[in-house]
Protein backbone atom coordinates (compact mmCIF):
# COMPACT_ATOMS: atom_id res chain seq x y z
CA UNK A 1 0.00 0.00 0.00
CA UNK A 2 1.52 3.82 -1.04
CA UNK A 3 -0.18 6.79 -0.07
CA UNK A 4 -0.47 8.90 -3.24
CA UNK A 5 -2.41 12.01 -2.25
CA UNK A 6 -0.45 14.93 -0.65
CA UNK A 7 -3.40 15.87 1.42
CA UNK A 8 -3.86 11.98 2.60
CA UNK A 9 -0.23 11.82 3.64
CA UNK A 10 -0.97 14.93 5.63
CA UNK A 11 -4.19 13.86 7.56
CA UNK A 12 -2.18 10.43 8.39
CA UNK A 13 0.66 11.67 9.71
CA UNK A 14 -1.60 14.16 12.35
CA UNK A 15 -4.22 11.61 13.21
CA UNK A 16 -1.67 9.07 13.91
CA UNK A 17 0.13 11.74 15.91
CA UNK A 18 -3.34 12.71 17.86
CA UNK A 19 -4.45 9.18 18.29
CA UNK A 20 -1.33 8.60 20.41
CA UNK A 21 -1.12 11.72 22.10
CA UNK A 22 -5.14 10.41 23.13
CA UNK A 23 -4.17 7.26 24.34
CA UNK A 24 -1.86 8.88 26.39
CA UNK A 25 -3.55 11.07 28.14
CA UNK A 26 -6.90 9.33 28.51
CA UNK A 27 -5.93 5.70 28.59
CA UNK A 28 -2.97 5.97 31.26
CA UNK A 29 -1.03 3.24 29.93
CA UNK A 30 1.89 2.75 31.97
CA UNK A 31 3.85 2.01 28.61
CA UNK A 32 3.90 6.05 27.78
CA UNK A 33 5.71 6.25 30.64
CA UNK A 34 8.63 4.54 29.27
CA UNK A 35 8.54 5.44 25.65
CA UNK A 36 6.76 8.58 25.45
CA UNK A 37 4.07 9.41 22.74
CA UNK A 38 6.84 11.28 20.40
CA UNK A 39 8.69 8.21 20.03
CA UNK A 40 5.85 6.68 19.21
CA UNK A 41 5.58 8.95 16.67
CA UNK A 42 8.93 8.64 15.12
CA UNK A 43 9.37 5.13 15.18
CA UNK A 44 6.46 4.22 14.18
CA UNK A 45 6.48 6.32 10.67
CA UNK A 46 9.96 5.37 10.41
CA UNK A 47 8.24 1.63 10.25
CA UNK A 48 5.74 2.77 7.54
CA UNK A 49 8.60 4.48 5.21
CA UNK A 50 10.64 1.42 5.81
CA UNK A 51 7.81 -0.45 4.39
CA UNK A 52 6.99 1.91 1.49
CA UNK A 53 3.24 3.72 2.69
CA UNK A 54 5.14 7.04 1.56
CA UNK A 55 6.82 6.19 -1.32
CA UNK A 56 5.41 8.31 -4.29
CA UNK A 57 5.69 11.74 -5.71
CA UNK A 58 2.56 13.41 -4.52
CA UNK A 59 4.11 12.36 -0.83
CA UNK A 60 7.27 13.52 -1.75
CA UNK A 61 6.20 16.90 -3.34
CA UNK A 62 4.21 17.82 -0.05
CA UNK A 63 7.19 16.71 1.99
CA UNK A 64 9.08 19.70 0.20
CA UNK A 65 6.62 22.25 1.13
CA UNK A 66 5.51 21.73 4.61
CA UNK A 67 9.04 20.80 6.44
CA UNK A 68 11.17 23.39 6.04
CA UNK A 69 8.38 26.14 6.41
CA UNK A 70 7.04 24.27 9.08
CA UNK A 71 10.70 24.16 10.97
CA UNK A 72 11.73 27.42 10.68
CA UNK A 73 7.67 28.32 11.71
CA UNK A 74 8.18 26.26 15.13
CA UNK A 75 11.99 27.42 15.74
CA UNK A 76 10.36 31.53 15.60
CA UNK A 77 7.18 30.33 17.82
CA UNK A 78 9.60 28.44 20.42
CA UNK A 79 11.17 31.59 21.09
CA UNK A 80 9.08 33.57 22.28
CA UNK A 81 9.02 32.35 25.73
CA UNK A 82 12.94 32.46 25.75
CA UNK A 83 15.00 34.79 28.04
CA UNK A 84 18.08 35.79 26.21
CA UNK A 85 19.59 36.52 28.82
CA UNK A 86 19.13 33.79 31.09
CA UNK A 87 20.49 31.99 27.67
CA UNK A 88 23.76 33.84 27.71
CA UNK A 89 25.00 32.53 30.55
CA UNK A 90 24.97 29.08 29.23
CA UNK A 91 27.19 30.15 26.78
CA UNK A 92 30.89 28.75 27.95
CA UNK A 93 29.12 25.74 28.80
CA UNK A 94 27.14 25.36 25.70
CA UNK A 95 30.52 25.83 23.93
CA UNK A 96 32.12 23.36 26.25
CA UNK A 97 29.77 20.21 25.45
CA UNK A 98 29.21 21.00 21.61
CA UNK A 99 33.43 20.55 21.28
CA UNK A 100 33.30 17.65 23.56
CA UNK A 101 30.38 16.14 21.88
CA UNK A 102 32.80 16.89 18.53
CA UNK A 103 36.38 15.08 19.45
CA UNK A 104 34.07 12.20 21.22
CA UNK A 105 33.03 11.65 17.46
CA UNK A 106 36.34 12.16 16.37
CA UNK A 107 37.77 9.82 18.11
CA UNK A 108 35.11 7.20 17.05
CA UNK A 109 35.71 8.04 13.62
CA UNK A 110 39.91 7.37 13.96
CA UNK A 111 39.51 4.54 16.49
CA UNK A 112 36.92 2.92 13.75
CA UNK A 113 38.50 3.30 11.19
CA UNK A 114 41.49 0.92 11.17
CA UNK A 115 38.94 -1.41 12.46
CA UNK A 116 36.47 -1.26 9.53
CA UNK A 117 38.39 -0.14 6.95
CA UNK A 118 39.07 -3.64 5.15
CA UNK A 119 35.36 -3.61 4.52
CA UNK A 120 34.88 0.02 3.63
CA UNK A 121 36.41 -0.49 0.32
CA UNK A 122 39.38 1.05 -1.54
CA UNK A 123 40.11 4.85 -1.22
CA UNK A 124 37.07 5.53 1.40
CA UNK A 125 39.51 7.86 3.94
CA UNK A 126 38.33 10.70 2.21
CA UNK A 127 34.68 10.01 2.20
CA UNK A 128 34.64 9.32 6.01
CA UNK A 129 36.19 12.46 6.63
CA UNK A 130 34.00 14.45 4.64
CA UNK A 131 31.48 12.31 6.80
CA UNK A 132 32.80 14.10 9.98
CA UNK A 133 33.07 17.38 8.34
CA UNK A 134 29.13 17.12 7.94
CA UNK A 135 28.75 15.89 11.76
CA UNK A 136 30.34 18.27 13.09
CA UNK A 137 28.79 21.02 10.69
CA UNK A 138 26.18 20.09 8.05
CA UNK A 139 25.71 19.08 4.17
CA UNK A 140 27.39 22.26 3.22
CA UNK A 141 30.71 21.29 5.00
CA UNK A 142 30.52 17.47 3.31
CA UNK A 143 30.29 19.26 0.08
CA UNK A 144 33.37 21.68 0.49
CA UNK A 145 35.60 18.43 1.33
CA UNK A 146 34.38 16.73 -1.60
CA UNK A 147 36.09 20.06 -2.99
CA UNK A 148 38.89 19.46 -0.57
CA UNK A 149 39.88 16.07 -0.81
CA UNK A 150 39.95 12.76 -2.77
CA UNK A 151 36.31 11.82 -2.21
CA UNK A 152 35.83 8.34 -3.86
CA UNK A 153 32.10 8.68 -5.36
CA UNK A 154 31.26 5.37 -4.32
CA UNK A 155 32.38 5.51 -0.92
CA UNK A 156 30.56 8.80 -0.85
CA UNK A 157 27.36 7.21 -1.48
CA UNK A 158 27.84 4.53 1.35
CA UNK A 159 28.69 7.82 3.36
CA UNK A 160 25.65 9.18 2.70
CA UNK A 161 23.51 5.57 3.41
CA UNK A 162 25.28 5.39 7.10
CA UNK A 163 24.34 9.22 7.47
CA UNK A 164 20.57 8.77 6.87
CA UNK A 165 20.47 5.38 8.76
CA UNK A 166 22.73 6.65 11.90
CA UNK A 167 20.58 10.13 12.35
CA UNK A 168 17.32 8.40 12.14
CA UNK A 169 18.01 6.05 14.72
CA UNK A 170 19.97 8.27 16.31
CA UNK A 171 17.65 11.35 17.09
CA UNK A 172 14.74 8.59 18.18
CA UNK A 173 17.27 7.37 20.98
CA UNK A 174 17.68 10.93 22.06
CA UNK A 175 13.96 12.08 22.23
CA UNK A 176 13.45 8.46 24.64
CA UNK A 177 15.92 9.30 26.56
CA UNK A 178 14.20 12.62 27.60
CA UNK A 179 11.98 10.51 29.71
CA UNK A 180 14.76 9.54 31.61
CA UNK A 181 17.12 12.20 31.63
CA UNK A 182 16.78 11.84 35.56
CA UNK A 183 19.15 8.83 35.73
CA UNK A 184 21.70 10.35 33.82
CA UNK A 185 21.72 13.54 35.72
CA UNK A 186 21.89 11.88 39.23
CA UNK A 187 24.61 9.81 37.78
CA UNK A 188 26.72 12.32 36.98
CA UNK A 189 25.48 14.56 39.34
CA UNK A 190 24.73 17.14 36.76
CA UNK A 191 24.23 21.11 37.20
CA UNK A 192 21.26 22.20 35.74
CA UNK A 193 21.12 25.54 37.82
CA UNK A 194 21.35 27.45 34.86
CA UNK A 195 19.23 25.57 32.32
CA UNK A 196 16.36 25.66 35.03
CA UNK A 197 16.88 29.16 35.32
CA UNK A 198 15.67 29.45 31.55
CA UNK A 199 12.90 27.17 31.95
CA UNK A 200 12.23 29.15 35.03
CA UNK A 201 12.09 32.49 33.20
CA UNK A 202 9.96 31.05 30.66
CA UNK A 203 7.35 29.90 33.18
CA UNK A 204 6.83 32.72 35.49
CA UNK A 205 6.77 34.72 32.05
CA UNK A 206 3.60 32.24 31.30
CA UNK A 207 2.58 32.69 34.93
CA UNK A 208 2.20 35.98 35.14
CA UNK A 209 0.24 36.81 31.61
CA UNK A 210 -1.65 33.66 31.60
CA UNK A 211 -4.66 34.11 29.73
CA UNK A 212 -7.07 31.87 27.86
CA UNK A 213 -6.41 31.56 24.04
CA UNK A 214 -8.84 32.80 21.82
CA UNK A 215 -9.12 31.82 17.81
CA UNK A 216 -7.84 34.82 17.21
CA UNK A 217 -4.69 34.52 19.12
CA UNK A 218 -4.23 30.63 17.54
CA UNK A 219 -5.31 32.67 13.97
CA UNK A 220 -3.00 35.60 14.93
CA UNK A 221 0.11 33.17 16.05
CA UNK A 222 -0.23 30.92 12.91
CA UNK A 223 -0.08 33.55 10.50
CA UNK A 224 2.87 35.50 11.79
CA UNK A 225 4.70 32.38 12.60
CA UNK A 226 4.32 31.14 8.75
CA UNK A 227 5.28 34.64 7.23
CA UNK A 228 7.97 34.69 9.37
CA UNK A 229 9.17 31.42 8.27
CA UNK A 230 8.50 32.51 4.49
CA UNK A 231 10.58 35.94 5.11
CA UNK A 232 13.37 34.30 6.81
CA UNK A 233 13.50 31.46 4.12
CA UNK A 234 14.19 34.42 1.48
CA UNK A 235 16.63 36.29 4.03
CA UNK A 236 18.41 33.47 4.34
CA UNK A 237 19.35 32.55 0.48
CA UNK A 238 20.13 36.19 -0.07
CA UNK A 239 22.40 35.87 2.81
CA UNK A 240 24.05 32.80 1.69
CA UNK A 241 24.67 34.02 -1.87
CA UNK A 242 26.29 37.16 0.10
CA UNK A 243 28.98 34.90 2.25
CA UNK A 244 29.35 32.34 -0.64
CA UNK A 245 30.91 35.54 -2.81
CA UNK A 246 32.76 36.01 0.45
CA UNK A 247 34.21 32.31 0.37
CA UNK A 248 32.18 31.81 3.69
CA UNK A 249 30.07 28.55 1.56
CA UNK A 250 30.21 26.37 4.65
CA UNK A 251 27.37 28.56 6.04
CA UNK A 252 24.42 27.30 3.73
CA UNK A 253 20.97 28.39 3.40
CA UNK A 254 19.58 26.19 6.06
CA UNK A 255 21.88 27.86 8.16
CA UNK A 256 21.53 31.09 7.86
CA UNK A 257 17.70 30.71 7.29
CA UNK A 258 17.92 29.38 11.21
CA UNK A 259 20.59 32.31 12.34
CA UNK A 260 17.56 34.75 10.83
CA UNK A 261 14.66 33.09 12.45
CA UNK A 262 16.67 32.87 15.71
CA UNK A 263 17.30 36.22 16.17
CA UNK A 264 13.68 37.69 15.19
CA UNK A 265 12.28 35.21 17.59
CA UNK A 266 14.60 35.85 20.60
CA UNK A 267 13.58 39.99 19.52
CA UNK A 268 10.61 39.16 19.30
CA UNK A 269 10.42 37.53 22.93
CA UNK A 270 11.52 41.02 24.32
CA UNK A 271 8.09 42.59 22.75
CA UNK A 272 4.07 42.14 23.45
CA UNK A 273 4.82 39.62 20.83
CA UNK A 274 6.27 37.29 23.40
CA UNK A 275 3.05 37.69 26.22
CA UNK A 276 0.81 36.58 23.47
CA UNK A 277 -1.06 32.92 24.61
CA UNK A 278 -1.01 30.19 22.88
CA UNK A 279 2.56 29.97 22.48
CA UNK A 280 3.25 26.96 24.24
CA UNK A 281 0.40 24.85 22.45
CA UNK A 282 1.18 25.75 19.13
CA UNK A 283 5.10 25.31 19.86
CA UNK A 284 3.54 21.36 20.74
CA UNK A 285 1.51 21.70 17.71
CA UNK A 286 4.40 22.39 15.25
CA UNK A 287 6.49 19.91 17.20
CA UNK A 288 4.24 16.85 16.56
CA UNK A 289 4.16 18.08 13.05
CA UNK A 290 7.69 18.46 12.28
CA UNK A 291 8.97 15.19 13.61
CA UNK A 292 5.83 13.35 11.63
CA UNK A 293 7.26 14.54 8.82
CA UNK A 294 10.77 13.84 9.56
CA UNK A 295 9.99 10.25 10.34
CA UNK A 296 8.20 9.62 7.34
CA UNK A 297 11.64 10.00 5.72
CA UNK A 298 13.82 7.90 7.71
CA UNK A 299 14.00 4.75 6.15
CA UNK A 300 16.38 2.37 7.08
CA UNK A 301 16.52 0.21 3.76
CA UNK A 302 19.82 1.87 3.14
CA UNK A 303 21.10 -0.25 6.25
CA UNK A 304 20.92 -3.10 3.19
CA UNK A 305 23.11 -1.15 0.65
CA UNK A 306 25.61 -0.91 2.77
CA UNK A 307 25.98 -2.84 6.11
CA UNK A 308 29.73 -2.49 7.20
CA UNK A 309 29.52 1.24 7.13
CA UNK A 310 26.50 1.37 8.89
CA UNK A 311 27.79 -0.81 11.41
CA UNK A 312 30.53 1.03 11.46
CA UNK A 313 28.44 3.97 12.60
CA UNK A 314 27.01 2.82 15.17
CA UNK A 315 30.35 2.20 16.31
CA UNK A 316 31.25 5.61 16.24
CA UNK A 317 28.05 6.49 17.90
CA UNK A 318 28.87 4.08 21.07
CA UNK A 319 32.84 5.21 21.43
CA UNK A 320 30.62 8.79 21.36
CA UNK A 321 28.24 7.77 24.04
CA UNK A 322 30.77 6.58 26.51
CA UNK A 323 33.05 8.90 25.80
CA UNK A 324 30.25 11.76 26.70
CA UNK A 325 29.83 9.67 29.47
CA UNK A 326 33.09 9.97 31.01
CA UNK A 327 33.30 13.50 30.33
CA UNK A 328 29.32 14.29 32.13
CA UNK A 329 31.18 12.57 34.66
CA UNK A 330 34.02 15.09 35.23
CA UNK A 331 31.91 18.39 34.31
CA UNK A 332 28.31 17.33 35.51
CA UNK A 333 26.91 18.21 32.46
CA UNK A 334 23.18 17.48 32.13
CA UNK A 335 21.70 15.29 29.40
CA UNK A 336 19.38 17.76 27.78
CA UNK A 337 22.64 19.94 27.04
CA UNK A 338 24.71 16.88 25.88
CA UNK A 339 21.78 15.49 23.66
CA UNK A 340 21.22 18.60 21.95
CA UNK A 341 25.07 19.15 21.37
CA UNK A 342 25.26 15.55 19.86
CA UNK A 343 22.43 16.39 17.50
CA UNK A 344 23.89 20.06 16.82
CA UNK A 345 26.92 17.58 15.58
CA UNK A 346 25.11 14.65 13.87
CA UNK A 347 22.20 16.85 12.42
CA UNK A 348 22.85 19.99 12.28
CA UNK A 349 20.82 23.83 13.12
CA UNK A 350 17.93 23.12 12.45
CA UNK A 351 18.06 19.48 14.09
CA UNK A 352 18.95 20.57 17.68
CA UNK A 353 16.27 22.40 18.52
CA UNK A 354 13.76 19.67 17.95
CA UNK A 355 15.42 17.72 20.85
CA UNK A 356 16.34 20.68 23.09
CA UNK A 357 12.50 21.75 22.74
CA UNK A 358 11.54 18.15 23.86
CA UNK A 359 12.59 18.86 27.18
CA UNK A 360 11.50 22.45 27.12
CA UNK A 361 10.88 24.55 24.61
CA UNK A 362 12.17 27.82 25.91
CA UNK A 363 15.54 25.92 25.17
CA UNK A 364 15.24 25.89 21.41
CA UNK A 365 17.76 28.54 21.06
CA UNK A 366 20.39 26.14 22.73
CA UNK A 367 20.02 23.80 19.75
CA UNK A 368 20.48 26.69 17.23
CA UNK A 369 23.47 28.63 18.43
CA UNK A 370 25.01 24.58 19.07
CA UNK A 371 24.63 24.08 14.77
CA UNK A 372 26.02 27.57 14.21
CA UNK A 373 29.14 26.76 15.86
CA UNK A 374 29.43 23.43 14.14
CA UNK A 375 28.69 24.82 10.53
CA UNK A 376 31.96 27.37 11.68
CA UNK A 377 34.27 24.85 11.95
CA UNK A 378 32.92 21.83 10.33
CA UNK A 379 35.30 22.49 7.61
CA UNK A 380 38.47 22.62 9.33
CA UNK A 381 37.23 19.49 11.78
CA UNK A 382 36.64 17.27 7.99
CA UNK A 383 40.00 18.63 7.04
CA UNK A 384 42.30 17.28 10.48
CA UNK A 385 39.97 14.03 10.30
CA UNK A 386 41.27 13.44 6.47
CA UNK A 387 44.70 14.05 7.23
CA UNK A 388 44.86 11.61 10.05
CA UNK A 389 42.46 9.31 8.86
CA UNK A 390 45.13 9.30 5.33
CA UNK A 391 48.10 8.44 7.93
CA UNK A 392 46.05 5.33 8.29
CA UNK A 393 44.58 4.75 5.07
Amino acid sequence: MVITNGFTYIAFLMCLAGVLLALEKYTKWKIFNLVPPLVWIYVLNMIFCTMGLYHSKEVSAAYKVLKNNLLYAMIFVMLLRCDFRKLAKLGGRMVAIFLGCSVTLFIGFVVGYPIFKSSLGHDTWGAVAALYASWVGGSANMAAMQAALPVDAGAYSCALALDTVCYSVWIALLLLMVKHADKWNNSVQADTSKLQAVADAAAAEVAKEKKRATAADWIFLIGISLIVSALSQSVGTSLNTLLKGLGLAMFDKGTMTTVFVTVLGLVCAMSPLGKVPAVEELSSVYLYAVVSLLASTASVTDLLSAPMWVVYGFFILAVHVIGMYVLSKLFHWDLCMVSTASLANIGGAASAPIVASAYNESYAGIGVLMGVLGAAIGNFAGLLCGYVLKMMA
